[in-house]
């Protein structure tokens, strides 16, 4: 590992922008990719702790032959629209033979990073348009995220901004303008619908924010709504795709946390999830492609085995 990056005093203590900097997202996608063809990775279920005031704490662990880590961060939507994020924590990574600590990353780096790389590898392989324009529904940390990771891994040069926040949808704008990108403002994200193919809605999930049908060629990343209870897309958009396209997972545990789809009534047992895609290529499928995103600890692993290399 690069010794510009760690502070030797530090025990391998890296902050956010040191951390950002060893996940590229091209990188992190294709690293995403190999990770979902290790049969030495193991990810058990993640541990959800409710907190007084409406948080939560996550608790994530998983390893594969070399490394083993663990997640632990707190979720507080309270803090949505102030100074303090609402994702806190770290990732701390552990050598498996010795059982000592390599790195300790900064946890919503890592979230932010290895969501939108998570996005950009299922657009790379299921994207029917991927050229764009972009529309991102949220202009929050995960707005920007994947607006670097699909200008940088898919090439995007054209993105269109929808936000309940006016302050944070010029901010987003400006800093894809900063980029070299052609962007603009919309307060109709379903009117946008119509002119963009690529879809990402990174929202705090309290309420429906897509109702509108997608474009036949739309490829639709839906991460804000990570629990039953969330949601994004309007139930008739999710059973649309269902029966004129595809419907994919990130992970298995999706299947009893993904509030769009079930609040659709949609079965999703049966429903393939990224890996499925990986180690057997999909064959083409016409109409519009929704991936639905939960996290899973199998990423920040993934981003775990990036930075330590």
């Amino acid at each position: 590992m690069p010794d510009r990056y760690i502070d030797p005093d530090a025990g391998g203590v890296l902050g956010a922008a040191q951390t950002a900097a060893l996940l590229p997202y091209p990188a992190l996608a294709e690293e995403i990719a190999r990770l979902l063809a290790d049969d030495a990775v193991r990810v058990p279920p993640r541990q959800v702790l409710a907190l007084p005031g409406g948080g939560s704490l996550f608790v994530m662990p998983a390893h594969d032959g070399r490394i083993a880590i663990t997640k632990l961060i707190t979720f507080t939507p309270a803090n949505t629209g102030t100074s303090r994020a609402t994702i806190q924590g770290d990732v701390v990574v552990f050598d498996l033979a010795t059982g000592a600590r390599r790195l300790l990353l900064d946890g919503p780096a890592v979230t932010a990073r290895r969501t939108a790389a998570v996005s950009l590898l299922a657009a790379q392989r299921l994207a029917p348009n991927r050229r764009g324009p972009l529309l991102i529904v949220g202009a929050g940390v995960q707005g920007r995220a994947h607006l670097d990771a699909f200008c940088d891994g898919l090439g995007v040069t054209e993105v269109v901004v929808s936000s309940r926040s006016e302050t944070s949808a010029a901010a987003l704008a400006d800093h894809a303008r900063s980029r070299g990108l052609s962007a603009r403002i919309t307060d109709d994200p379903d009117a946008a619908l119509a002119d963009c193919p690529l879809v990402v809605t990174c929202t705090p999930a309290r309420a429906v924010v897509l109702r509108a049908t997608p474009r036949g060629d739309a490829f639709v990343a839906a991460v804000g709504a990570f629990t039953p209870a969330m949601v994004e897309l309007a139930p008739a958009l999710c059973r649309h795709v269902a029966k004129h396209g595809r419907i994919v997972l990130d992970a298995a545990d999706a299947r009893d946390e993904a509030g769009d789809l079930l609040q659709a009534g949609l079965g999703l047992q049966a429903l393939p999830t990224l890996a499925d895609l990986i180690r057997e290529p999909p064959r083409p499928v016409p109409g519009p492609v929704l991936f639905k995103s939960c996290g899973w600890a199998g990423w920040d692993l993934a981003a775990a085995r990036l930075a330590a290399r």
